[in-house]
């Protein structure tokens, strides 16, 4: 059987590699022992990173509802407990955006969770 000569694919998985280096600092960008690890660590970090994205966003929305709540003087606690109550079936997302955008409304909600509670 006649050997197998690598000398193709060894450089087109080189390549691949030393493309998706692209930009990185230093030798990690040219050297491809290097470059490979790197990938390898960007790579994870990307998985890791996509679902930590989902936790984040989620943290703002709570954080802007919070602070929307307290100026209408509730807390976050009790304004979303107030709003399951009311069987309201808002999500965070949407809450969020009202806090953000339609402040009249996030207060017409509040004032519903206070007269709930009342």
């Amino acid at each position: 059987m006649p050997r197998v000569k690598r000398a193709v694919t060894a450089k087109k998985k080189r390549r691949t590699i030393l493309s998706k280096a692209k930009g990185y600092y230093g030798a990690k960008s040219r050297s491809y022992r290097a470059a490979k690890e790197q990938v390898q660590h960007s790579l994870q970090y990307a998985y890791r990173d996509r679902r930590n994205k989902k936790r984040e966003i989620r943290r703002l929305w709570i954080t802007r509802i919070n602070a929307a709540a307290r100026l209408n003087g509730l807390s976050y606690s009790v304004f979303m407990s107030g709003l399951k109550k009311a069987g309201v079936t808002l999500d965070r997302k949407v809450l969020s955006d009202m806090a953000v955008n339609d402040a009249a409304s996030f207060a017409k909600l509040a004032e519903m969770v206070k007269n709930q509670a009342a």
